[in-house]
């Protein structure tokens, strides 16, 4: 069960111009037309439509997402503001239900409004709730760790502070979708329209005006040029649209620049899919990694295995989980870390989602007992109902040891986790201890020669 913080309402339009590109920048081109380079950028926030929540959503349910809840903070007539997403985070103490916090829309602020977003969802998760698991996303995570403009994961490491970080997990790095197809865009996600018909009307050739002499096939082309910026009704944009499609090579590299664009997004609305998935067809005591990513094309950045070595294992303690392409097996996620990786206790997040479980399970289901004698009677019946729990956990491959007395203890009674005091106060102490099976993230192979037997 997932929760995203995001702006809700209907979808905007994103909107995109077309510009010269600058000779010093280092933007590469979307196209070239007669020497000449041009770069597609996008509008921000009210003009351009630049949300993340529709397309998060689609890659959320894509990924094997399930029931999940929007916190709505505005809608599109408003700008992303910090303050606005982190009342949001606000709203869900009074919510019981979501097991997982993501907020996509974080990354789309500054780095010090970033920063702040995702130290109060650690806040919230770690310290205020401490039974739901964040999943933060690397700014900038699109761009290689050598970029001029620095590095993205040093940023997030050095900025994010030390505080409870075993209740949250990131990755790196974002990935290229196919969430937007072909069909969803057309010449309406291009602002300066004008600029649109002098590159047709310069790669076409056409002329400005037409006459008898004129070829069919020129005046059919000029027509739906000119017909960019006055075509009005829905149907025909769309039959104009194809035309264009048809017509222009430039045009398609055009909508193929927007497509990608749009299609690069932070992983954290998929890993919550992921999450979700692997729970119901595993259980939640499995490791969320080493399985492909759906809707997927490929990550933003290779990353080697010297490379990972450094986003999982680092001094700082700061595990970062790759998500990488391998030949022949698509995209997977190569990483089941937390943010604490220098913890032995809460190092994967397989562990300290399963401990959140039990302890959510078994506290919801002492409710019944809340004003029962506290007594024998009552301390026997709550041992077998715990202990019946964590053996169906155990069977079913979510404890460690060969016997459910391996497995897990539970203790409760007088003189064992109460003294009199504390039954004259009404308190009723149980202590329960597991083992949780924990993966097999290095698997090392010896290889020796040994002499010939026969």
């Amino acid at each position: 069960m997932g929760e995203f913080h995001s702006y809700f309402g209907g979808g905007p339009t994103p909107i995109f111009s077309i510009d010269e590109k600058a000779a010093d920048s280092t933007d590469e081109a979307a196209f070239s037309l007669a020497d000449k380079e041009y770069v597609l950028t996008q509008a921000t926030g009210v003009a351009g439509g630049k949300y993340l929540l529709y397309y998060s959503m689609l890659l959320f349910y894509q990924n094997g997402g399930g029931p999940c809840y929007i916190v709505s903070v505005g809608n599109y007539s408003q700008d992303i503001e910090s303050d606005k997403l982190q009342a949001g985070i606000n709203q869900l103490i009074k919510e019981q239900e979501p097991t997982m916090v993501v907020i996509p829309e974080a990354i789309l602020l500054d780095q010090a409004n970033c920063q702040k977003i995702q130290q109060a969802s650690l806040m919230h998760c770690g310290e205020k709730m401490k039974n739901r698991f964040a999943i933060l996303d690397v700014r900038n995570g699109d761009k290689d760790r050598h970029d001029p403009s620095g590095d993205p994961i040093d940023t997030f490491r050095n900025d994010l502070g030390i505080n409870n970080l075993d209740y949250a997990a990131s990755y790196y790095p974002w990935i290229n979708t196919s969430i937007v197809q072909d069909r969803d865009l057309s010449y309406d996600n291009i602002s300066n329209k004008d600029v649109l018909q002098g590159l047709l009307k310069s790669e076409l050739k056409l002329p400005d005006e037409t006459d008898d002499t004129t070829p069919p096939k020129v005046v059919q082309q000029k027509k739906a040029v000119d017909d960019i910026q006055n075509e009005t009704d829905a149907a025909n944009k769309i039959l104009l649209n194809k035309s264009l499609v048809a017509m222009s090579p430039l045009f398609n590299n055009i909508l193929t620049g927007i497509k990608g664009t749009l299609n690069l997004l932070p992983p954290s609305a998929a890993m919550a899919g992921i999450y979700t998935m692997v729970d119901n067809s595993r259980g939640v005591w499995k490791a969320p990694a080493n399985v492909s990513l759906n809707a997927v094309v490929s990550p933003s950045v290779n990353i080697t295995h010297d490379d990972q070595e450094d986003l999982n294992v680092t001094t700082q303690g700061k595990s970062i989980n790759a998500i990488r392409a391998f030949v022949g097996e698509g995209t997977l996620v190569w990483g089941a870390r937390t943010l604490d990786g220098n913890s032995l206790d809460w190092r994967y997040v397989n562990v300290r989602r399963t401990m959140i479980m039990l302890e959510e399970s078994i506290k919801l289901a002492s409710k019944a007992y809340v004003f029962e004698p506290n007594d024998a009677n009552t301390w026997v019946t709550i041992k077998s109902m715990i202990r019946n729990f964590l053996t169906g956990i155990w069977k079913r491959g979510g404890l460690a040891g060969a016997s459910p007395d391996d497995a897990f203890s539970v203790h409760v009674g007088l003189g064992e986790t109460m003294t009199p005091e504390d039954i004259l106060e009404g308190i009723l102490r149980v202590t329960v201890l597991v083992a949780i099976s924990r993966p097999a993230e290095f698997i090392e192979i010896t290889f020796q020669q040994q002499m010939q037997k026969s």
